[in-house]
Parts: C-alpha cells; structure tokens; sequence
C-alpha cells in the first residue's frame, strides 16, 4: 500500500514544473519578452474570430487565450509551446452550442480537462506517435476547409443561418447573399485576407493580421459603413461565466462530445508540440506533462467563460520563429493579451465581424501544406486513400470521426501489407547422409515447407488454403523457425490444417518451433499434434529422419539393413549434427539448415 502511494505520488510529482523550467525562464529573458509580445500580437485576431466562431463570442476566445494559455505554458510539456483557442477545437464546438447551448460547451469543456489529466496520469501521451502521418495531413485540410467554409456568413454579411452542418450552412448563407447582397462585408474580409496572404511572403516577420484588422476596423468606422457589423461590446476583465454550467443529470449526454474535445485537445496539442521540437535543436517535450498542462487549462477555462482549449501549431510556429527558448513567452503572450482584456476592450469590440472572418479565411488557406499533401499523395496508393477519406470524413461528419475512420483503414491496409509478407513455401529435402535411392523415394514422400513472417489473424486463412491443398504426401514437414509473430488465429488455423491433413492420413511434423509459439500453440491444443509420438523436433534433419523411419515401419521405405550408410544401431562416429538431441542448448534457428 505505501509503496503503490509512494509511485503514485513519484508519478504526480513528474508532472509538474521543475528547477530546469526556471533555469529556462532565467537564460534569455528579454528575447522571450520580445517572442511573447509578437506571438500576442498574431493571436488576438485569432483568439476574437475562433471565439465568434464557436459561437460563445468574441470573449469566449481571449478569455482562452489568456487562462488556458498561462496555465498550459507553466504545466505543460514544451518550452515552446503556445495554447489557446483553435479552429480544429472550433469544428467541433460548433455542433455542440447547436445541441446543448453555451452551457453545454463549458460542461464540455471542464469535463474534457478532467479526461486530459487522468490520460496524463495513465501516461498515454506516447500513443500519439502511432497515429500515421496520412491521417494528420487529411484531418488538417479537412479542418481548413471547415474553418473556411464557418467564416463564410460573416464574409458575406449576413446572419449565420440555422443548421449543424456547415455544407448546409454555406449553402444557406450564399442564398442569402444572392437575395441581398452585402459587398462591403465580403470586401473587407477579402481585402484582409488577402493582405495577410501576401504580406506573409513578402514579410514573415510583420504582423500583417493585426495591421489587417486595425486597418478595416478604421475604414469601417470612418465611413460608417453600416454593413460591416462589429464583434460587439466585450467585458472588461475576466470572470465567472454567467450562462453557467449544465446540471449533473446531463452529463450522461455530454460523455460523448466530451470524449471528442479531449481527444482533439491530445492529438492537437502533442502534435504541436512535436512540429515545435522539429523546428528547434535540443528541445523535446514531455507528452504525459503536455496532456497533464492542457487539461488544468480546460478545467480553468470554462471557470471563466473560455472554450476547450488546444496547443496551436500557428502561434507555436510563431513562437519559435522570433526566438523563443523558455515557457516565459507563452506567459508573457497571456498576460498582454489580458491587459488587452482589462484595457482596450471598447476598441477590439468595434472590430467588424467580416475583417476577423477574412483573418480566418487566410488561416485556412495557409494551414495546408501543399509540400506535404503531395508527398503524401505520391508516396503510395494507401497513404493517399488514407488522406483523401479523412479530410472527406472532417468536411462531411465531425473531427473525431474522421480520425477514427483514418486509423480504422490505416489500420486495415497495414495488417494487409504485414500479411503479405507472410510466405508459405515448399523447399527441397536436404539430401544429408541419404543415398540417392532414398532420396528420391523419400522426394516422393515427403513435402517441407518454410514459413516465413507472421502468422496471424490476417493471413491465416490464405497459410490454411495453400496448407490443405498438399498433393498425396506421407509426411508433411513445417519449417517454423522463421516464423516472426503467431496468435490466436493462426494457431488455430493451423491446428485445423493439421487435423484435416492427419484425417488423409499424412503425418505432419514441426521444427524449429520457438518459445513464444508454444504458449500459443499450447493453448489451442495444436502443440500435441506438432509433437508426434511426443518428439519435439528442434531442427528439420531432425525432423527428417523421424520421417524416414516412419516410412520405413509404413514399408514405403526398405529396411535399414539394405543400406550400409544407414546402420541400424547408432554409429558412435556419427557427425555431431546428426546426432544432436531436440534438447541441445543451441537455439531451434542456430541449428536449423541453410535458408534455401
């Protein structure tokens, strides 16, 4: 009991910050200072459009910027990396204010950061590395176009029409715009993004984003262009939401979104993360302590009215970009990003809703990597399958479903290639200290067969079809020293080869049969039937001679008097490899024969 407490707490103790994060902070101040205030200046247009596009507004999204983002850069698991609202964490949100309402979003999201810090806790950070590079590249051009596709009734000005599809929603949205067109709206939002498209190539550094907003929120203003509705009034400060929370009874119900927020939230932020590490020289994130930050961060957030929160690859890449080293830009990010909040909020709430639709809309356009996505699509026929059905699955279902749909076919054309390298081939007997008389009767008589790979569930059946088909043999060798890995299912089918061959009447006998198979083939009953007259045979020379007795009692073959080479009785001058026992301290594959 005390040393289960003892590990417990060891394992708590892991999660949190440590003296090398201070010794971080201490080693370059002022160039994460300089980091911090250029990474808030990219992202107070992101963290207002992310906000009213999840539908909590604009102050939803710096209330989550600013809690989220200094909680999960003080516990979380990368020097560099900056979190905030996102507009994969947005795709999803958007059907849940649909179904539950605001309150439902907050529930969701403190129920999210409860799951984070448990799947911190069961170290399950690993597992991101098993997700394949396809199924990324797919969901994140399927989330630029849904992000694209959302900023598309602000673009063109006119009110979000009913519907938790956004399809439906562009679609309702373009009619509108056909009936009474806006074109101050969709002028600004283009004009906005284009600046930010443009500039970005022209000048990386400059943060064309805000120079973007500031500029239409001026002309808007100066030319009382009615049409260009701004984000509205926000409040000034941070504070206990007043839509509050969902009642108990209804968390049954929000399991499910939940499940989906914390598992984007994972995937998103380590993901993250690990473009942060591969952008930099020396840095590698913790991802159990990664999950372990992200998930204070989302159960602090809907405290104060934010949204589920994510590690955000845009203003990480930011991060990393203008020289940052410590934790202490992603802090200093918040904390002006909160002054914001405390000091000019009148001015960000007179934004137009068109200018912070025209930043996302370029945030889409720049989120896909065309470099990538070719190379994925030319890299095989199943990567490019995997990639097209994800984005597909994102821009038709939800997020989480096309990931699951990503690794449920990743998963399928995998096990289809490793059983393919499965291979089941006859080799020729070895014509040891037989005469050649003897061997070609014993070439008549008996098959061996070298199974090479796995044995398992996915090429079973095809080892079983190949396995029965044995012309008419006596004696049926199987080679198994090559073989790499065997369940269940393959023990199984096995045994079934070998029962069908025995009820023809061929005996079939085993070597080379390792350690690990024996368990398997153990507990489905087919060691016994592999071990005949209760011999294990550890090579196949071994194998072969019990073979050629059994035809010699069968009559198939002539006595071993009728052949000097063959003596009766054993020859004490016989080779040591001939004579060798199955129990020989040598392993099955050291004295197995030369692969033929």
């Amino acid at each position: 009991m005390t040393s289960a407490i003892g590990r417990a707490a060891a394992r708590f103790t892991a999660l949190l910050p440590g003296h090398a994060d201070l010794a971080d902070v201490r080693r370059d101040p002022r160039r994460d200072l300089l980091a911090g205030l250029t990474v808030a200046i990219v992202a107070l247009p992101l963290a207002l459009g992310f906000g009213v596009s999840s539908g909590l507004g604009a102050e939803a999204g710096l209330a989550t910027a600013v809690v989220a983002g200094a909680l999960a850069a003080v516990f979380g698991g990368s020097n560099l990396q900056v979190s905030g609202p996102t507009g994969a964490m947005t795709v999803v949100l958007v059907p849940i204010v649909g179904a539950y309402g605001p309150a439902g979003v907050l529930t969701v999201g403190l129920m999210a950061g409860v799951m984070l810090v448990a799947l911190a806790a069961l170290r399950a950070g690993k597992y991101m590395q098993y997700v394949p590079a396809p199924v990324v590249e797919g969901f994140t051009l399927g989330i630029a176009c849904v992000i694209g596709l959302q900023q598309i009734p602000s673009a063109l000005g006119v009110p979000k029409p009913e519907g938790d599809r956004v399809l439906v929603v562009t679609w309702r949205a373009a009619g509108e715009f056909a009936r009474d067109p806006n074109w101050t709206a969709i002028g600004l939002a283009l004009s906005v993004a284009a600046v930010m498209l443009v500039g970005a190539r022209r000048r990386p550094t400059v943060p064309f984003s805000l120079l973007a907003v500031i500029a239409a929120t001026v002309v808007a203003q100066a030319a009382g262009l009615d049409a260009a509705k701004p984000i509205g009034d926000l409040p000034s400060g941070l504070s206990a939401p007043s839509l509050g929370f969902l009642d108990p009874g209804s968390l049954n119900t929000l399991l499910a979104p939940a499940v989906a927020v914390a598992a984007l939230a994972a995937l998103e932020s380590l993901l993250s993360a690990s473009v942060a590490d591969g952008m930099t020289v020396g840095q590698k994130h913790d991802p159990d302590r990664e999950l372990f930050g992200q998930g204070l961060a989302n159960i602090a957030a809907p405290l104060f009215g934010g949204v589920p929160a994510t590690g955000a690859i845009a203003r990480t890449a930011v991060n990393v970009r203008t020289g940052a080293g410590s934790r202490l830009a992603a802090l200093t990010h918040a904390a002006i990003l909160a002054l914001i909040v405390f000091a000019a909020a009148p001015l960000v709430s007179k934004i137009p809703l068109a200018a912070l639709a025209g930043v996302l809309l370029a945030t889409a356009v720049r989120m896909v990597e065309v470099g990538s996505l070719r190379a994925m699509a030319g890299a095989t026929r199943a990567d490019a399958l995997i990639l097209v059905l994800t984005a597909v699955a994102t821009l038709a279902l939800d997020l989480v479903y096309a990931v699951i749909i990503g690794l449920a076919v990743a998963g399928a054309l995998a096990l289809r290639a490793v059983a393919k390298q499965a291979r089941f081939d006859q080799v020729p007997l070895d014509r040891g200290d037989h005469s050649a008389e003897e061997h070609a009767l014993l070439a008549e008589h008996i098959v061996a067969y070298r199974i090479d790979g796995p044995l398992f569930f996915a090429a079973a059946h095809r080892f079983l079809l190949e396995l029965t088909e044995v012309a008419d043999v006596r004696v049926v060798i199987l080679r198994m020293s090559r073989v790499s890995t065997m369940d269940a299912t393959g023990a199984l089918v096995l045994k079934d080869a070998v029962e069908k061959l025995t009820r023809r009447g061929i005996l079939v006998l085993a070597s080379g049969i390792r350690a690990g198979q024996r368990q398997v083939l153990d507990s489905v009953g087919a060691l016994d039937l592999l071990q005949h007259d209760g011999r294990d045979h550890a090579t196949t020379p071994d194998a072969i001679r019990d073979a050629r007795d059994h035809l010699r009692q069968a009559g198939v073959l002539p006595p071993a008097a009728a052949h000097p080479k063959q003596p009766a009785i054993p020859n004490p001058t016989r080779s040591p490899q001939s004579s060798q026992s199955p129990q020989s301290s040598q392993s099955p594959e050291s004295r197995e024969e030369p692969a033929r």
